[in-house]
This record gives structure tokens, C-alpha cells and sequence, in this order.
């Protein structure tokens, strides 16, 4: 397999992996405000609220944990990159003073688990 199909193999992966993570989130009282928004800066996945908090989803999804887990694959230049989108998103949409939460959803393909973990970490909001 050449470069180009590992490349469509992994998008492939990530598009089940948020599939399964938006569904986990909708059955979890959850509306998804956004899914892939995407500026100069970077991505987020996922946008959505419980209706007081604007959630700020970041889905990693992983067939094994042989190269550890899926959160740990956030680290502090995606954490960044992250917040950053976010500041632009809350702008563009006017959520000012609006409560924004960072949350990690780690999807597992093997058995379709799904975990979600809530303040994963901490922004770098300055809007």
C-alpha cells in the first residue's frame, strides 16, 4: 500500500471514529453545533453544548492501544492549535461569556468503545 491509500485509510478511520463519537454525544443529551471547523489556524472536530457550555471536542480514535492511549495523542502544539480555533469560532458566533469545556472523546474501532473525558485539559482562551 502506497503512501496515498495509508493517507485514505487514516481519514477513514477518523470520519468512523467522530461518527461514533457524535453519536455517543447526541445519545448523551449533547447537539452538535458543528462538525470539522476548520480555519487558516487548524481543526476542531467537533463543537456542540448541553445548552449552558459551548464543548470543544477533540475525537481521537485508535484500533489498539499499542501506541498508548488515544488522549495521550493531544499534546500541548494541538492543545494550542485547539484553543486558537476555538477564540475564532466564539467570535465568528458571538458566545461571549458563554462557558467554553475542552473534552477529549477516545473512540476505540476494535469494539466501537467510547470514552469520554470531560475538561481534558485547559485552554488558552484570550477573545
Amino acid at each position: 500500500m502506497g503512501l496515498f491509500g495509508r493517507k485514505k485509510k487514516i481519514n477513514s478511520r477518523g470520519v468512523r471514529g467522530e461518527d461514533l463519537a457524535v453519536k455517543y454525544l447526541e445519545t448523551h443529551g449533547y447537539r452538535i453545533l458543528d462538525r470539522n471547523y476548520t480555519t487558516d489556524i487548524g481543526e476542531v472536530d467537533i463543537f456542540a453544548t448541553d445548552e449552558k457550555t459551548l464543548v470543544t471536542v477533540e475525537v481521537k480514535s485508535r484500533l489498539s492501544l499499542e501506541y498508548g492511549t488515544p488522549a495521550e495523542a493531544v499534546g500541548h502544539e494541538k492543545v494550542k492549535k485547539i484553543s486558537q480555533v476555538t477564540a475564532q469560532y466564539i467570535k465568528q458566533f458571538r458566545l461571549f461569556g458563554v462557558p467554553v469545556r475542552f473534552d477529549v472523546v477516545e473512540v476505540y474501532l476494535s469494539d466501537r468503545t467510547v470514552n469520554h473525558i470531560q475538561n481534558a485539559f485547559y485552554g488558552y482562551l484570550n477573545y
